[in-house]
C-alpha cells in the first residue's frame, strides 16, 4: 500500500524512534463542525497533542491517497466551504475511496483503522458513534441502527479517548454493545460514562482510571500479557459540561425535526449536532471545541507513558 500511504516525515520519525504518537480524525474539518471552527479546532487538537507530549498525526484521504499526518494546507482543503464537499469516510469506504481518487475526512472508524495499519495506538476525537435513536415514526429504523465505530474498536488494538459516545445516541444500549463486543471501556477520573456534553450519561462504569500512567498500565496488560485484540475506549468527562436535561431536550426535537426533513444515513449525526448547537445558544460547540482540546491533550499523556514504559 506504499503508492496509496503518505506518512508525514515527523510522524515517521516519531514511530521510527518510539515516541509517543496521537492520531486525529478529520471527519470534525470535513464535517462536523462549520467552518472556520473546524479548522480551529484541527489546531488546537494539534497544540494539545504537541502539549502533552507526542505528535499529532491527523489521518484523512485526499485525493485518492491516506494521509497520516494532514498537514494544514491539506486540512484547509477539507474545510473550504467554497469546494465540492468531501465524503465522509468510515473504515469499509476506505478502499473504494482509494481506487476512486476520493477525498475524505475520516471518521472514528476510519481512523482507528489506518491508526492500527501503521503502528499507532492512541486516537483522539471528540465522541464516538454507536446505537442510534430511532428516528419517530420511521420503519426503516425498526432493525435498528449500529455505528461502524463499535465493531471497529472491537477488532483494533488502538486505545480512543473520547467523551464518550455522541449524546444523540442511546447510552445505555451502545454501553451494552460495547459489552458484548469485549471493548473495554475506562472511566478517566470518573465511574459514569460521559454523554459528550454532558458528564453524567446515566451509565455507570465497572472501570476507572485516575491518570495517564494507570491508563497506560491497562493498555499494556491489556496488549501486552493478555494478547488481546479489542481496542479500548477512554472516556474523559467533557470540561465545559452543559445539563443532561437540557441536551436531552436539544436532542429530542432535534429527532422530530429530522424525522420531518426526511434526514437519513450519514447526513442525521451532523444535523443533530447542529440543531443541539442552535437549541443551546452555540455553547454546545463551545462545549465541542474545549472536549476535543481535552481529549488530545489527555491521549498524548496516556501515548507518553505508554512510550515510556517501552
Amino acid at each position: 500500500m506504499h503508492d496509496r500511504l503518505k506518512i508525514s516525515a515527523e510522524v515517521a520519525a516519531a514511530l521510527a524512534g518510539g515516541r509517543p504518537v496521537v492520531a486525529l480524525e478529520s471527519s470534525v474539518v470535513a464535517q462536523g463542525l462549520p467552518y472556520p471552527l473546524n479548522l480551529e479546532a484541527a489546531r488546537r487538537c494539534a497544540a494539545a497533542v504537541r502539549a502533552g507530549g507526542a505528535v499529532p498525526a491527523t489521518v484523512a484521504v485526499l485525493d485518492g491517497r491516506v494521509l497520516v499526518g494532514a498537514s494544514e494546507p491539506d486540512l484547509a482543503r477539507l474545510a473550504d466551504p467554497a469546494a465540492r464537499p468531501p465524503a465522509k469516510a468510515s473504515a469499509r469506504d476506505l478502499a473504494a475511496l482509494l481506487a476512486q481518487q476520493g477525498t475524505a475526512g475520516t471518521t472514528v472508524s476510519a481512523t482507528a483503522a489506518v491508526a492500527a495499519l501503521v503502528g499507532i495506538r492512541l486516537f483522539a476525537t471528540g465522541g464516538i458513534g454507536g446505537v442510534h435513536r430511532l428516528l419517530p415514526g420511521s420503519p426503516a429504523a425498526a432493525a435498528g441502527d449500529v455505528s461502524a465505530d463499535l465493531a471497529e474498536l472491537a477488532r483494533t488494538p488502538v486505545c480512543v479517548v473520547s467523551a464518550g459516545p455522541k449524546a444523540i445516541l442511546d447510552l445505555p444500549a451502545t454501553a451494552e454493545a460495547l459489552e458484548t463486543l469485549g471493548v473495554p471501556v475506562l472511566g478517566f477520573g470518573t465511574s459514569e460514562l460521559p454523554a459528550f456534553y454532558a458528564a453524567d450519561g446515566g451509565v455507570p462504569l465497572e472501570h476507572r482510571v485516575e491518570d495517564a500512567a494507570e491508563a497506560a498500565a491497562v493498555l499494556r496488560l491489556h496488549w501486552g500479557p493478555l494478547a488481546r485484540r479489542e481496542g479500548v475506549l477512554l472516556c474523559v468527562p467533557p470540561p465545559e459540561a452543559l445539563p443532561r436535561a437540557e441536551v436531552e431536550a436539544a436532542v429530542a426535537a432535534g429527532l422530530e425535526e429530522a424525522r420531518r426533513r426526511q434526514v437519513s444515513g450519514k447526513d442525521v449525526t451532523p444535523f443533530l449536532l447542529a440543531a443541539v448547537a442552535q437549541a443551546t445558544g452555540g455553547r454546545a460547540r463551545a462545549a465541542n471545541l474545549a472536549l476535543l482540546e481535552r481529549n488530545a491533550r489527555v491521549a498524548a499523556e496516556v501515548a507518553a507513558a505508554l512510550a515510556a514504559a517501552g
